[in-house]
């Protein structure tokens, strides 16, 4: 049914160009071209285009910045301003133009009066005209590109030690060029075929405002096979320019270069060369980390007028509120649910966080009135934000480059580093080229490159495999130990948590509940996401003579109870949690803690059986009740606990748990651990 009106949609738009190609005089076309009179014609219309499409880029690329990138009253009143003459009847736009700029206008006569200047029926009188109907195609093709341009590129490079204006011109420009050069295109396009502004506005002035569209308007009269000839040009004309753009103007504008950058950084391409990131990783295997240290020293000269880091010390106020200190030297895990404030953290500490405000001293530095690129603090966002636009060297020497150092100087620093990480051989490989451990690596090396006192990594190895994820894990700690600065490294995995940091911060809810070294963590978790994270059972409630009395009223007893009365967390292993078929009979063994519970969950877990149960309530489980439905959401509104248990395949087999099912659950008081909260 849409096929029909959409052919004749088609025949609408074709056909009077085909109109034009029938009536082409083709034997007088070079006659009718090479005229004088058409010749000066083009020639006025390229320089009123060019001048037109100069004054679009001075002006349209910091409104476009402004309405993409500048939260402000009145921007959709602006962005309105922008479209109007889009929609404006162009006759209109010269009317608007004189009653503006003309000698009786608004400014026309100062304009005359101050600085001698007459638009109306002079040539700058046809550029203004073409910039107020062109312009906007530029304006909003930037912005588009802008808009659709991810923070992180631009966060990350200040990070690195660039100013907002190094930033612009090396990191924000090239990545919206398509855009740009997009809008360009169709800015000088609909320049060059101005006709109804500029006729109103500045005449039709052979020599001095008679551009080629005018041009064909005066032939109509004369010579209408000329007028078909002069038309051809700007026909031809514009669809060389559609052509060149090739999709860009309708398509996401500017964003092909990010496309080749999020192929390398995505789950789905994790580490596709996986083999080939463990055989690189040889060099930086073989030596010791105070080797490979002493070899980034080296290669990395501390700048001109800085000195070795010092402790940090950090107060937060907002959505985060914690205090926090760290010698230099010190690796920071951080970790908590999600929305716990992790993220919110890394970037108040790099000053670009509007949800919080941190207080940061660095040794005797205060840095916290300091824009992010005086900080030397650098950042490592969880995607990497490599640059797209530039290789691996260059995107390694990009913090040494924005802080002073010679473009020679830098690159060799760059390649030092890719060396320690064992990716020397990628020097020349843009991201789009990289697997994601290769990303990661270079990353890596792109933020110590520079030097800098503190060192925010946001969960730089989320996105790899389990074996990319080992490969990144092990440089990451080797570059780590000989790290002058502080890191902190935002993580969801206990195993890096407890592998690559000398103290773990725990924040809910926006508030630090832990701040320990890792060994203290595991043995007195502060929380039962603490303990959860870890892979334990916990239990929060309040001490009993005998052990803890959760909120459902579960009584649980504990070989080493702590004094009555006090909040505390019951803490015990899964391997430590036995199950028994439900029976009159108690467990072999008469464990001292033992409940009646139903299952909730069973999955693999490695080579073991993950058993959940919900722990029954006092008062016994409701008759008629659905374990998976009512019982749920009673247990849940009550507080009753949740157990996880890991069985032998042979256990699981001779049980079999199923969802709904029942079941007796023991623990030994011996295997719990009682902790203050």
């Amino acid at each position: 049914m849409l096929l029909v009106p959409a052919l004749l949609a088609v025949a609408l738009l074709a056909l009077p160009l085909v109109g034009v190609l029938a009536r082409t005089p083709w034997s007088e076309l070079g006659s009718h071209l090479g005229s004088p009179a058409a010749l000066e014609a083009l020639w006025l219309s390229l320089v009123v285009s060019g001048w037109s499409l100069l004054l679009s880029l001075v002006l349209g690329i910091p409104l476009a910045w402004l309405l993409a990138r500048v939260p402000f009253r009145g921007r959709a009143v602006v962005r309105s301003l922008v479209l109007l003459p889009m929609v404006l009847p162009p006759t209109v736009g010269g009317v608007a133009l004189l009653t503006a700029f003309g000698r009786r206008g608004l400014l026309g006569p100062w304009l005359e009066e101050w600085f001698g200047l007459t638009l109306p029926f002079h040539t700058s009188g046809a550029v203004l005209a073409a910039t107020f109907v062109s312009m906007p195609f530029l304006v909003i093709s930037l912005e588009g590109a802008l808009a659709g341009l991810r923070p992180g590129y631009e966060e990350t490079a200040a990070s690195l030690g660039a100013s907002p204006v190094r930033v612009f011109l090396t990191v924000t420009l090239p990545l919206v060029a398509p855009g740009l050069a997009a809008g360009a295109a169709l800015t000088w396009a609909r320049a060059l075929g101005e006709f109804g502004a500029t006729i109103t506005f500045a005449g039709n002035l052979p020599g001095a405002t008679q551009t080629l569209p005018l041009r064909v308007y005066l032939l109509l009269q004369e010579d209408p096979e000329a007028a078909v000839s002069v038309s051809l040009l700007l026909l031809v004309v514009a669809m060389v320019v559609l052509v060149g753009l090739r999709g860009r103007w309708t398509g996401p504008v500017g964003h092909g270069a990010l496309r080749s950058a999020n192929r390398s950084t995505g789950p789905d391409r994790a580490d596709t060369d996986a083999d080939a990131d463990a055989e690189g990783t040889d060099t930086e295997a073989a030596g010791t980390p105070a080797a490979d240290d002493d070899a980034h020293r080296a290669g990395v000269p501390r700048l001109p007028g800085t000195t070795a880091p010092g402790p940090l010390r950090v107060r937060t106020r907002g959505l985060v509120e914690l205090e926090l200190a760290a010698e230099p030297g010190t690796t920071i895990a951080v970790v908590g649910p999600n929305g716990a404030g992790k993220t919110t953290l890394l970037r108040a500490l790099l000053g670009i966080s509007p949800l919080a405000r941190a207080s940061v001293r660095l040794g005797d530095r205060d840095i916290t009135e300091l824009p992010a690129h005086r900080r030397r603090v650098a950042w490592v966002p969880q995607d990497g934000a490599l640059f797209p636009h530039l290789s691996a060297l260059a995107n390694t020497a990009y913090g040494p480059r924005a802080r002073g150092i010679g473009r020679e100087r830098a690159r060799e620093t760059a390649r030092r580093r890719l060396a320690g990480l064992g990716i020397a051989h990628l020097a020349d490989r843009r991201p789009g080229q990289l697997s994601g451990g290769q990303a990661q690596r270079v990353a890596l090396a792109r933020a110590l490159a520079g030097r800098p006192d503190l060192l925010l990594l946001d969960e730089p190895l989320a996105a790899l495999d389990q074996r990319a994820r080992a490969v990144v894990r092990h440089a990451l700690r080797t570059h780590l130990t000989g790290f002058e600065g502080v890191c902190l490294i935002v993580t969801h995995d206990p195993v890096e948590a407890m592998a690559l940091a000398d103290r773990v911060l725990v924040l809910e809810d926006g508030r630090a509940v832990q701040y320990a070294p890792p060994g203290e963590v595991v043995r007195h978790p502060a929380s039962p996401w603490v303990a959860r994270m870890l892979g334990l059972n916990a239990w929060a409630g309040r001490t009993t003579a005998e052990g803890l009395t959760v909120a459902g009223g579960v009584g649980l007893v504990a070989a080493e109870p702590l004094p009555a009365g006090r909040r505390a967390l019951a803490v015990f292993a899964p391997e430590a949690v036995a199950l028994y078929p439900l029976a009159p009979e108690p467990p072999h063994g008469s464990p001292r803690n033992t409940w009646s519970a139903t299952v909730r969950e069973v999955a693999g877990a490695g080579g073991r059986v993950r058993v959940t149960v919900l722990v029954d309530p006092p008062g016994g489980p409701v008759a008629g009740e659905r374990p998976a439905g009512q019982r749920a959401a009673r247990a849940q509104a009550e507080g009753v606990p949740e157990v996880v248990a890991e069985i032998t395949p042979a256990a699981a087999a001779e049980l079999r748990p199923v969802e709904g099912g029942r079941l007796v659950v023991a623990v030994k008081a011996t295997e719990i651990r009682v902790v203050p909260l």
